[in-house]
């Protein structure tokens, strides 16, 4: 979907390079990236992006509560759109375009950004959601982790992690099929590193689709103070794809209350003694939840969310 809407916006605003990022919709760390920036090479990826985390103010997190796409320069004189995709459901993903000609971006392509946001939002969220509908095949063996130095640069990674980051990220040249891009990882990292210098972005980890309906989470941490990130990549817990369920099918947080307390077995009668509700009010919930997940009953939604069925 990403590609097509590239595509289509292309012919109204023409860009050099982009960035195209999903984000998890609470943390907001990217996780899967769909990248073009032509002459930019390998090595000098994580300090891209490591910049990008540092940038204060023209941050997609500065943008979800603000008024829209913004235009900005980089060091190099490179203009750059930026725009996030964000409802009151979550923060699901942001776009960096670049232009590097002498002609700037124009007010009028700013605005035409910001008219179709709020459809692309709809359309990233929905796709999330259409990742539960496939059972979760069994989990690769082994633990997956990465180990970076200070520059971000990969130090040292298990099979497994290689494995999941060429899922994430595989490499668009069939001669270093072996060499996955470990954006992921490189975002994690960044994500601590701006934390560390007081301009967070979020907590460091974040869920993302690997792919088959699996659910995988990465996380962030120093090996010891000054020293190796290490980046952790395991399978997302039930309650970590619960929150992901439910928010890309855009639940309202009631809805989301009662979703919790159907994942625990509780019928309507014993939710509705929990939440000092009645049991009406319970089974209409049960009734939206439904409709707005596709599931025709409960034993179906619960598998859904499970990935189980």
């Amino acid at each position: 979907m990403r590609e097509r809407a590239l595509t289509e916006l292309r012919r109204a605003v023409p860009f050099d390079a982009h960035v195209w990022t999903l984000t998890d919709p609470v943390t907001r760390i990217g996780t899967s990236p769909l990248a073009d920036i032509p002459g930019l090479s390998w090595p000098d990826l994580p300090a891209l992006i490591q910049a990008r985390y540092l940038n204060r103010g023209t941050r997609w997190t500065d943008l979800v509560v603000g008024d829209g796409p913004v235009v900005w320069r980089r060091p190099d004189d490179v203009d750059v759109l930026t725009a996030v995709f964000a409802d009151r459901f979550g923060c699901w993903a942001w776009l960096d375009l670049w232009r590097t000609s002498s002609s700037p971006f124009t007010s009028n392509e700013r605005d035409l950004i910001a008219s179709v946001a709020p459809f692309l939002t709809t359309a990233l969220r929905s796709a999330q959601a259409r990742t539960f509908t496939t059972p979760i095949p069994p989990p690769a063996g082994g633990p997956a982790v990465l180990v970076l130095g200070a520059d971000l640069q990969v130090q040292v990674g298990t099979p497994a992690a290689r494995e999941a980051l060429h899922r994430l990220n595989p490499p668009d040249d069939p001669a270093v099929v072996e060499q996955a891009i470990p954006a992921a990882a490189y975002n994690l990292a960044a994500a601590l590193v701006a934390a560390e210098n007081g301009v967070p972005v979020g907590p460091p980890w974040s869920r993302v689709h690997l792919g088959a309906g699996r659910w995988i989470t990465l996380r962030a941490a120093r090996t010891a103070p000054d020293s190796d990130i290490a980046v952790t990549i395991e399978e997302s817990t039930p309650a970590e794809r619960l929150e992901v369920f439910a928010l890309a099918h855009a639940l309202t947080p009631r809805e989301r209350e009662i979703l919790a307390e159907l994942t625990t077995g509780a019928d309507s009668r014993h939710i509705a003694q929990r939440l000092v509700l009645s049991e009406h009010t319970v089974n209409d919930h049960v009734k939206a939840v439904l409709a707005k997940t596709g599931a025709s009953t409960r034993p179906t939604l619960l598998a859904r969310v499970a990935g189980t069925g």
